[in-house]
């Protein structure tokens, strides 16, 4: 037996998983890694957490299964994105803990950017606001705040990448300085239309160029693994960010096809093809896994805190203490009783991209209990999805009859189905709902021969459950009445990034 390895580095957890030649899991293993609040609106990881519980779910994850070293054809990469480290080349060290793409504080930066009128230019260049979310303000923030720092990146002493970047250069032994166009796209640096990185971004945020990676396409053998790290000689075959791994382990290769995935945050993408086109209601462009070499678009609206919620219910106001819990507890009720929650933690991302909106919940009465909240809080991962597909509809001109979805939270039945109701159209979810990681291993697996083409994966995919609409139409329109009035309620409420 032959296996693909799947690296899936993810915000809260690292894993690795093995697919066999009928795409189907041979084993899994996984580590929740730290999260670092240094301060209000501020999130980091220290870029060795980040490292360690990947190489660790790595080698676990062969042993599990009792798979040998040699019997792993190829390894991909699937990584959270735009999440930022700075390391120093000669030594390996970062200069500063991984700042995440959660992280607002370059909130004042961007704004200020965007009133100076650099955002049209920025826009058409990368498919991207300005926004503390991506990369390129995050960059400028280690280069302004670290003593000295700045004098070593101009001295070429430094490397910048994104999650990806880091990995396969402790992968390689520091060989290897790459990303994928996937991830090069999430950093406001990138200019997705003539495919570069651009003099003009990188003055704009004034950012040496020496820091950065060479970039490769997605499904492109990029070396191979050092053999000290207990993984064999296996090679290094398929780089995504998380997102569009994730689109791609869905088999969204043609113009129209769109997935939602919950995770962390949820990230709704449609495949638009080879025309690079701009939303005109603040959602983003960005490039698509293309396994022919040719540039592909998607377009995206990004919601920051989706599965994060129910993280956030565990570990910050201990209602429970699994997250799997959740789903029992909502499901007690009926209804939220009138509680809306919003879950503005690090701000709202799409379509509203306020960096300084914060967390709601109202509605509160002298009768809510947990239950009501945690029902709250599920529903308000549905409302926002619904959110950001009505205006992809309208940018797109191409209604979705149906979602594609993905992701841990997408194993609530519960959710799914007020997603179906909330949409009014039938939600789609995979057997495997690890598709980001399979979409890193069809990459892999397509780049070294180990799959012979996209039809050959079609095959292999097994029959969607589906979530039919139920309710009525008019309660679901109150309901989202509600909820876009809570949100106006939670926009705009953190002075001081302003």
């Amino acid at each position: 037996m032959q296996y693909v390895l799947s690296l899936d580095q993810g915000t809260t957890s690292s894993r690795a998983i093995l697919f066999d030649h009928d795409g189907q899991i041979a084993g899994t293993a996984a580590h929740e890694f730290p999260q670092i609040y240094p301060s209000s609106g501020w999130v980091e990881h220290d870029p060795f957490d980040i490292l360690t519980s990947q190489l660790s779910v790595a080698v676990e994850v062969l042993g599990k299964a009792r798979v040998r070293p040699r019997d792993v054809v190829a390894l991909g990469i699937t990584n959270q994105r735009e999440t930022t480290i700075l390391w120093d080349r000669e030594t390996g060290k970062p200069v500063y803990n991984a700042i995440v793409w959660q992280d607002s504080r370059t909130a004042a930066l961007t704004k200020r950017l965007a009133e100076e009128g650099a955002e049209e230019m920025v826009r058409k260049k990368t498919g991207l606001l300005l926004s503390p979310y991506f990369s390129a303000s995050k960059i400028a923030w280690v280069l302004e705040n670290l003593d000295g720092v700045r004098a070593r990146a101009e001295a070429g002493k430094l490397a910048f990448g994104t999650v990806d970047s880091w990995l396969v250069w402790n992968l390689t032994s520091g060989k290897r300085h790459i990303t994928d166009r996937t991830n090069a796209s999430r950093t406001l640096l990138y200019n997705i239309v003539e495919d570069k990185w651009d003099d003009d971004l990188l003055k704009l945020f004034n950012i040496p160029k020496s820091l950065l990676p060479e970039v490769v396409w997605s499904n492109e053998k990029v070396g191979q693994v050092t053999t000290s790290l207990g993984l064999g000689e296996v090679a290094i075959a398929g780089i995504a960010g998380d997102q569009q791994s994730a689109l791609f382990g869905q088999l969204c290769v043609s113009p129209g096809d769109a997935k939602n995935t919950y995770g962390t945050g949820c990230f709704l993408l449609q495949h638009i093809g080879s025309n690079f086109t701009l939303s005109s209601h603040r959602l983003i462009t960005t490039l698509a896994c293309s396994p022919d070499h040719k540039l592909a678009y998607a377009m995206e609206g990004s919601i920051f805190i989706g599965g994060a919620v129910v993280q956030w219910l565990r570990d910050n106001m201990k209602f429970f203490r699994e997250s799997s819990e959740v789903e029992a507890i909502a499901a007690s009720v009926p209804n939220s009783d009138g509680v809306v929650f919003v879950p503005a933690f690090t701000g709202l991302g799409a379509p509203y991209w306020d960096a300084q909106a914060r967390g709601l919940i109202i509605g509160l009465q002298r009768g809510t209990e947990i239950a009501h909240i945690a029902r709250a809080a599920i529903e308000s991962i549905a409302f926002q999805v619904a959110d950001v597909l009505g205006v992809m509809d309208s940018d797109t001109k191409n209604p979705f009859t149906k979602l594609r979805v993905d992701g841990g939270a997408a194993a609530n039945d519960t959710l799914m189905q007020f997603q179906a109701d909330l949409l009014g159209v039938p939600v789609h979810r995979p057997a495997i709902l690890e598709t980001t990681a399979v979409g890193a291993a069809y990459l892999a697996g397509l780049s070294s021969g180990f799959w012979n083409d996209i039809k050959e994966l079609e095959q292999h995919r097994k029959a969607d459950t589906v979530f039919e609409p139920k309710t009525d139409k008019k309660q679901m329109q109150t309901l989202q009445n509600n909820w876009r009035e809570a949100v106006e309620r939670s926009r705009h409420w953190n002075k001081e990034s302003k």
